[in-house]
This record gives structure tokens, sequence and C-alpha cells, in this order.
């Protein structure tokens, strides 16, 4: 089964508000095996909202419509959707008493325009939504399905999960799952990665095979279609087991691993604790880090040494030498891992840009020490100021995570 999905709202296409529920419906769409082919945004006028949904309905099997069924003036679907549909727009005097007793239960007055959230397209279903005022719509036009959710991402999400996947399971009469293995890889440009797998690629049908880069990661993911999930497993096992062999020690992590929980988790298996030394990257190592929860369990703190004066301070780098090499990395890890009192330090200091620092912009130096041994490298990314500097953080992550392991990426 074919669903589409329609987000409706001049605020999305002025950038105002990200599109997160069009991201949360495809997600939710492909775990259930369903196929769609196309989402579309569209601004808040009646006319070009009935357009898109005659377009939507002579290429898909149902279509689902976020946004635009609220209060005010400028929330039109229902309108847009009896034009589309040639119906009339009829009144719920029982949704109208629903409305009437949540508000006087919250001991408040209803405004007057709520009551248009009582208004349906003819012969429409209303679906209950207990998280907002605005019913969800189901309707039969033709044969095909429409669905319409509020743009709240909350009472969307309760009605979609509810009402509207039961409705879609029942309609496509299968119980067909997607099932995706995603392998996390660090270290292997896009190109290469692709060039590695590209059989792979090609022969792709049931599992299909596809590429994704985020950061300087490179994710492949794996998806099939079966039964059920115990069966889309299986097929997607020998393809995983063939990318694990050609990318090797690449890949990291698997699904929603990252790097940061990698890291930690491998600290934890040696009973070291970790700090973090910045300069260029100004903290984001330390927040990425931060962000895992239960990181507190092996990390114990940060030190930014922005200045050269503090690094020298705090850190014994020696400026004379200059603070973007890699004995002032070296430096700043040794010195940190001392003064945190930790057991492994990753430290980074660079030339983010956009004017060159001792070095051109974008080379970044990252040097880690553990108890086995201190080791620093020198990376040049491309990019803005604000790439450089993701980017190295990314690198710092996986470099000290190699460490850790006892995977240096360098002789001493």
């Amino acid at each position: 089964m074919i669903v589409e999905v329609l987000a409706v709202g001049t605020e999305l296409l002025l950038g105002q508000i990200v599109n997160g529920n069009g991201a949360y419906l495809g997600a939710r769409l492909a775990e259930h095996g369903f196929d769609a082919h196309y989402q579309v945004v569209v601004g808040d006028n009646v006319e070009r909202i009935a357009a898109v949904i005659k377009t939507s309905l002579a290429r898909s099997d149902a279509l689902i419509i976020t946004g635009g069924i609220g209060p005010t003036q400028d929330d039109l679907t229902r309108e847009a959707l009896c034009l589309a549909t040639s119906r009339r727009l009829v009144h719920s005097e029982a949704w109208a008493a629903t409305l009437l007793d949540r508000w006087t239960a919250a001991g408040r007055v209803m405004p007057e325009s709520n009551l248009r959230q009582a208004e349906y397209p003819e012969s429409a279903e209303l679906l209950g939504n207990e998280k907002g005022t605005a019913p969800g719509l189901f309707l039969r036009h033709n044969d095909k399905a429409i669905f319409v959710v509020p743009g709240v991402p909350e009472e969307m999400h309760a009605l979609f999960d509810g009402p509207v996947l039961e409705r879609l399971a029942a309609l496509a009469g299968q119980s067909n799952v997607l099932v995706n293995r995603v392998l996390r890889t660090w270290g292997i440009p896009e190109s290469k990665v692709g060039e590695m797998l590209d059989d792979l690629y090609r022969a792709s049908t049931n599992p299909s095979i596809a590429f994704l880069a985020s950061a300087a990661e490179i994710k492949v993911r794996i998806t099939a279609k079966a039964a059920d999930q115990a069966a889309a497993r299986s097929l997607i096992a020998p393809v995983e087991l063939a990318v694990r062999e050609r990318l090797g020690s690449a890949v990291f992590g698997i699904d929603q691993e990252t790097v940061e929980s990698v890291l930690l988790a491998a600290l934890a298996a040696r009973g070291w604790t970790l700090g973090t030394a910045e300069s260029a990257t100004g903290g984001l190592v330390a927040g990425r880090i931060t962000s895992v929860p239960g990181s507190s369990a092996v990390y114990r703190g940060s030190l930014i040494a922005y200045t050269s004066d503090l690094k020298q301070r705090l850190l014994h780098v020696d400026p004379t030498a200059g603070v973007v090499t890699e004995s002032a990395a070296l430096a700043m890890a040794e010195g940190a891992r001392s003064l945190l009192a930790v057991d492994v330090v990753v430290a980074v200091t660079g030339s983010a840009g956009p004017e060159p620092a001792e070095q051109s912009v974008g080379t970044m130096i990252v040097g880690v020490a553990t108890p086995e041994a201190s080791r620093a490298r020198t990376i040049r990314f491309p990019g803005d100021r604000e790439r450089v500097r993701t980017y190295a953080s990314t690198a710092a992550l996986h470099l000290c995570r190699l460490a850790v392991v006892g995977e240096w990426w360098a002789t001493p």
C-alpha cells in the first residue's frame, strides 16, 4: 500500500518550523511496511491544498494530512478537503458538546472560534483526540483513504499510533514489516564505501542498501520487507555479514549506537575514567559526551583552554613551540589527565578559521593520553568554521575510542 504524507502550514514553507511530523510519519510508515513515494508541504491556501490533495490521491492509495485543523482563520484543511472531494462541510453537535465540556471542566470560557473544530467533511468519521481539541478525520473517497491529524506533534503521534495505524493495517490487509539495520562507520570516505559495496548495492532489492553521510560518519542502511521481524532479520543477516567483511574495523556501531555511547561503554569495560581538554572546539566534545545518559559514571570533566596563556598555565603547553601543533595537543592531554585525575583525556587544538592561526584553516589536532600511551594526529577538514569544529569533535571521539580499545591510529 502506498501512503503519502501532506503537511499543511505556511510556517513550514518559510522554515519557521521544521517538519518533524513528516520525519516521524515517514519512519513509522516504513516500520509497518507501507510504501511512501512522496511527501509534500503546502501553505495555508484552500485552492492549493485542494489541488495537492487531488494530486496525492491520484498516485497513492492513502493520504495522511497533518495540520490546518485548528480553530483560527488560517486553519483551512477541512475546507480544502471538502473542495477536493466535492463534499459539504457539516457540523458535529456531539464534538461541539465535547469541546464545551472540556473548557468548562478546566474552568474556562470557550471562544466561539473553537466550534470550527466541530466541523468536518460530510461522511467523514471523527477520530477522538484525547490530547487536544481538534478531532482527527477518516474519509473514504472513491477507493482511496484520507486521514487528517493535528499538526501538534503530541496529538499527531497519539492519533497516528492509534486509530490511523489500525485503519491503515485493516485497509492494507497485510502484516508486512520493514526492518532496518544501520551499520555506522568512520574513517572511510563515502565514495570509497560506495565503491567497496558497489556490487552489493546493485544486486540489492530485498534487502536493499543505502548510504547516508553525517558529520564525517557514513551509515550503511540495510532494509528488508517481510511478513514479520524474524523473517526480515534473516534476509538482512547475510548482507550485513558481507558488508562487515568488506568494511572491517571501520564499522564501530549499529542502529542507535553513537560514537559517544560506544566510547563510554569501552571505557567502562576497562574501568577507566575520561576527561576532555579543548581549545578550538570550545566544549563540543564534552557536550556530546555528556548528552549520553549515565555518562557521569565514566566522565569526570573538561578544561576549555582557549587562549595561549591558559594552555601554558593550566596544561603546561609551551607557547614558544606553537599551540596548533601535535606537541601542544599531547601536552594538553597529559596536563588535563593529571589535573582532572582521570585515566584518559582527549584533547583538541587547531585552526578552525575563518582566519589562519599558525596553520592553515581547517587544520585540527587531536591528542589522546591513556594509561598505556599518548599520541597525537593532525587532520585537515574542508568547509566553514562550524563544519570544521563539528568534524573535529567527531574525529576526536573516534580517535579516543580507538585508543581505548588498543587500536592506535599511528606510531608514537
